[in-house]
């Protein structure tokens, strides 16, 4: 009986832990028949648990939603990141949560083993947690984008820009990132062909979810938090840039630069970039060193090409200083230019 009863609480941490389970896996992993997987389902089904089974070959066990919630099953460390995250969020961040988190806490501290409530009262005794002004998300949204991103499927919504604006996104999610108070969503933008990062605050699911997708690879070297990072930089800047740059997006990505780069076609791609000063965005844009034209604002192009006349006058006088005194050297000063 006691095998038994351990064999039951074994299967329903895995079936807690992961979305779908083959039966042969699940035997595999417990060292039993797939027979006696059937005969502990059909028991954990008699305590309440929602064993969804599916036949066939592809077919398998999934742990449903029931009308209840039932009893969770976490370890050491997944208790006290459980706790810690929901002291964390009694102090805000998610709309509507901080008394709900509250109970959940008290409950979770209740039965946490003495070892265990020393290290979630030392956490929380010695962190100082600084309350954000930032907008605060509704749960239900953060659970959407979450789930979609779990089963990689695509995620509708509309999303209000900068100056308001409303558009419809098709979007392949692919992290939630948590910044500063903020949440991001960091996806693939099916309709402009590229990846984006969008405030969740400014995120509207719509239902419902789109298809299944094949998840992308990210991006330079695949650092969600740096990717944000980057992002969120700009969009704080004073002014923002497009340059349309002579070069594949995928050799502008490789230079691990703060831009956002949209590709046009083989050999050339749209680069967004901010700055608190033009003439410094006019300056910084020769470092990618290709070629380029400015798309917008026009008070860009105007520096670009004051730019542009200084350096040619600065070549130019260099130039004729060394044809005037140091014959072949000033032949070669010229071919420089």
């Amino acid at each position: 009986m006691l095998d038994t009863s351990a064999r039951l609480l074994k299967l329903l941490s895995l079936l807690q832990a992961h979305r779908d389970w083959p039966g042969p896996e699940l035997a595999a992993r417990l060292g039993v028949s797939t027979r006696t997987i059937r005969n502990d389902v059909e028991r954990l089904r008699s305590l309440g648990y929602p064993v969804h089974a599916t036949p066939g070959v592809a077919g398998g066990y999934r742990l449903g939603a029931g009308a209840a919630l039932p009893p969770l099953l976490l370890d050491d460390e997944e208790a006290v990141a459980v706790a810690v995250g929901l002291g964390r969020a009694a102090g805000g961040g998610v709309e509507g949560i901080e008394e709900t988190s509250v109970r959940a806490l008290a409950k979770l501290e209740q039965v946490l083993p003495a070892r265990l409530r020393r290290r979630v009262s030392a956490l929380n005794t010695y962190t100082v947690q600084i309350p954000g002004t930032a907008p605060q998300v509704a749960p239900e949204v953060l659970t959407t984008i979450a789930n979609a991103a779990r089963d990689h499927e695509r995620l509708r919504f509309g999303y209000a820009g900068h100056d308001g604006e409303e558009s419809v996104r098709d979007v392949e999610p692919h992290r939630l990132v948590h910044r500063r108070g903020r949440w991001y969503l960091v996806g693939y933008d099916v309709d402009r062909r590229d990846w984006r990062t969008f405030r969740v605050d400014r995120v509207r699911p719509r239902a419902p979810s789109g298809p299944r997708f094949a998840p992308r690879e990210l991006p330079g070297d695949g650092d969600v938090a740096a990717y944000v990072e980057r992002g969120v930089s700009t969009a704080m800047q004073r002014h923002h840039a497009r340059v349309l740059l002579r070069a594949s997006a995928e050799h502008v990505r490789s230079l691990r630069l703060p831009l956002d780069v949209e590709p046009v076609d083989a050999g050339t791609c749209v680069a967004g970039l901010g700055g608190d000063d033009l003439r410094g965005i006019a300056v910084w844009i020769g470092f990618v060193g290709v070629d380029f034209e400015v798309l917008d604002p026009p008070e860009l192009a105007q520096h670009v090409l004051e730019l542009a006349d200084r350096y040619r006058r600065a070549g130019g006088a260099s130039g004729g200083r060394q044809a005037g005194g140091q014959g072949r050297a000033g032949d070669q000063g010229r071919e420089a230019r």
